[in-house]
């Protein structure tokens, strides 16, 4: 097998928001699906690259594939770190990670859903049931980051829920290569 090389790096456009009081919308569990949220207060590596695998491949995310065991255990391990799973029908379907920056202010680091997810009408609920388990804590601020490779309705979404834009950047982002792919399926 002959692999490719290294993969042109992807322009991304990023935006940062911010919301400062609770949601307050409300929104019923979606009918017909069985659903149950839980936390994973001591998440093993393994089972967090899985979900970050899952629900950021069609969004290019790489960051935490890249990290070496000791440095991504390092920060679930982090007692400001919440990594909470959405199951549907039993099975994972996403998740969230939240991290408590401060009594001040918290930020949701990662948050989606799995592709066989997508299109059942959780997208909105389970983005308020996080919102919900973020200000549970009464931070004066939550704060995310999307980009331009995101989810296509992600900035919408995020606005409609209270989020306002605060700055913009440029960037870009270095895809997977063969080699690294090959490595995480070898890891597990």
């Amino acid at each position: 097998m002959t692999l490719r090389k290294q993969p042109a790096p992807m322009p991304v456009h990023i935006t940062e928001l911010r919301m400062s009081a609770p949601p307050k919308q409300s929104l019923p569990v979606p009918v017909n699906i069985q659903t149950a949220i839980m936390r994973v207060p001591k998440i093993p590596t393994a089972f967090y690259r899985f979900l970050y695998t899952q629900v950021g491949r069609r969004w290019h995310w790489v960051e935490r594939l890249r990290m070496d065991e000791e440095t991504l255990a390092a920060i679930l391990n982090d007692r400001r770190t919440n990594v909470t799973v959405l199951y549907v029908d039993g099975a994972p379907a996403g998740f969230f990670e939240l991290f408590q920056h401060d009594a001040e202010r918290m930020e949701l680091v990662h948050f989606g859903l799995f592709e066989h997810a997508l299109g059942l009408g959780l997208g909105k609920w389970f983005l308020l049931q996080t919102l919900y388990a973020a200000w549970s804590t009464d931070p004066a601020l939550l704060t995310v980051t999307t980009n331009n490779l995101d989810h296509p309705r992600a900035l919408q979404l995020y606005q409609m829920f209270g989020f306002s834009p605060v700055s913009t950047r440029e960037a870009t982002i270095l895809p997977l290569s063969d080699a690294e792919l090959l490595e995480l399926a070898r890891r597990g």
